[in-house]
């Protein structure tokens, strides 16, 4: 297990289509609580919370079943606010539905943030 990110996201997948109410993604990361805050932000996931356990520490997430679909985006492509378009079409299903997780010079967001806030970044993950 080398990419926490992409482990955590099929955490989240798998939990979702058995309907559980809660899952444990372990190991945990910053980058992985900042993409889960954002998952919060935007009404896919509820509480969670950090877990340490004297090594690497778990995320213990309160599913909403509202996630169809996330995972992670790998090579962390570069986007320029004006790509984001280009990128929708790639891995979301409608410009309506779903995020994109950018990790920009400000913090890490969805990209109609980045978008608003006018500022390019790099892909992290996606969900819908």
């Amino acid at each position: 297990m080398t990419d926490t990110i992409a482990n955590g996201m099929t955490v989240l997948v798998n939990n979702e289509m058995r309907l559980k109410r809660e899952c444990v993604i372990s190991p945990a990361s910053k980058l992985l609580g900042r993409i889960l805050r954002v998952l919060q932000l935007n009404g896919y996931i509820g509480e969670f919370e950090f877990i340490d356990d004297g090594r690497t520490g778990k995320f213990k997430i309160q599913l909403l079943g509202r996630i169809n679909r996330c995972g992670a985006i790998k090579p962390r492509f570069p986007v320029h606010v004006n790509e984001f378009e280009q990128w929708e079409r790639s891995f979301l299903p409608s410009q309506i539905v779903g995020i994109l997780v950018v990790s920009t010079s400000q913090g890490v967001m969805s990209h109609k943030m980045a978008r608003d806030k006018k500022i390019g970044g790099r892909l992290l993950a996606f969900a819908y």
